[in-house]
């Protein structure tokens, strides 16, 4: 049995224990630690007392204070959606033109639709609108439908090449995968093309940018226009800008004449209300603002 004994090194007494010749001294408890045991145990008793703590069965120890935090969210989410019904029923009743001249509702739609365009938007255009390959900038209001108020809110209600009945229908041909175009073709109408945005091309492209601008006229005059600027009707984009959906480089304008496009957007109409859409239409036509 162990027993205890004095170290003689410091003195105190041992607990008897021995671990290869090495005592363990009786060292007490640390007071701090005590102290701060005390507390703790002090502060849990009275929470338990004043606060709801302990669960019973289908209830609950409610506490002598009596604080619900149930009810304190139920109260705030409340208080919030009494605050926001005063503007957005202004929002609902009000015009599109008539809100963006409103400086008050304005800075609503701002701050709302912020947070509308991050959860619904920016997947797939960019937490700034400013988008990437295959998805368009926003913010350069290069706008293939047509960049009103009503016009974007129209495009956000019904999609593009959506499920939507009344969706808006765009699509590129496959000019040289269809057999519309050889390949010589293609490759004068896409120097063509990057010639009307003043892109830099080589000797042996520049050289076919006069038979492209034939071929352009035969085949793509109907949607882009017979100077490339596009068309809001169909959704065609204006080839003379610095604003590319896919991008400007020469292989990737080849294929996009050799093979098409077909962009999509979802419909918003049923996922998103009626005063969200027209908060989200309003939020993209400031886009860029800042930058501008």
């Amino acid at each position: 049995m162990a027993t205890e004994r004095k170290d003689p090194a410091t003195g105190r007494l041992t607990t008897g224990h021995e671990w290869n010749g090495i005592e363990e001294l009786e060292t007490p408890i640390p007071r701090v630690v005590i102290f701060f045991l005390t507390v703790t145990t002090l502060f849990a008793i009275g929470y338990w007392i004043l606060m709801p703590a302990w669960p019973l069965g289908v209830t609950y120890t409610k506490g002598l204070l009596g604080i619900d935090q149930r009810a304190v969210v139920t109260k705030q989410v409340e208080d919030a959606a009494a605050t926001r019904a005063a503007w957005t029923g202004r929002i609902a009743e009000a015009s599109l033109a008539d809100i963006a001249a409103d400086p008050d509702l304005m800075n609503h739609v701002r701050e709302t639709g912020r947070t509308l365009f991050i959860d619904n938007c920016a997947a797939c255009h960019g937490t700034r609108g400013t988008g990437g390959p295959g998805f368009p900038n926003l913010a350069a209001k290069a706008w293939l439908w047509g960049g009103e108020p009503d016009t974007i809110a129209e495009t956000i209600r019904i999609g593009i090449n959506a499920t939507n009945e009344e969706t808006r229908v765009s699509q590129m041909m496959a000019f040289g995968r269809d057999g519309v175009l050889d390949d010589v073709q293609v490759r004068a109408v896409a120097a063509y093309v990057r010639s009307l945005s003043d892109l830099p091309m080589g000797a042996s492209d520049k050289a076919l940018v006069e038979d492209g601008k034939q071929v352009f006229a035969d085949n793509c005059v109907a949607c882009h226009g017979e100077d490339g600027h596009g068309s809001t009707d169909v959704g065609a984009p204006n080839l003379t800008d610095a604003t590319w959906i896919y991008g400007s480089d020469a292989q990737t304008v080849y294929t996009t004449i050799y093979s098409g496009r077909q962009g999509h957007m979802p419909h918003w109409e049923g996922r998103l209300s009626p005063v969200d859409i027209k908060i989200l239409a309003l939020y993209v036509g400031t886009l860029g603002e800042a930058a501008r």
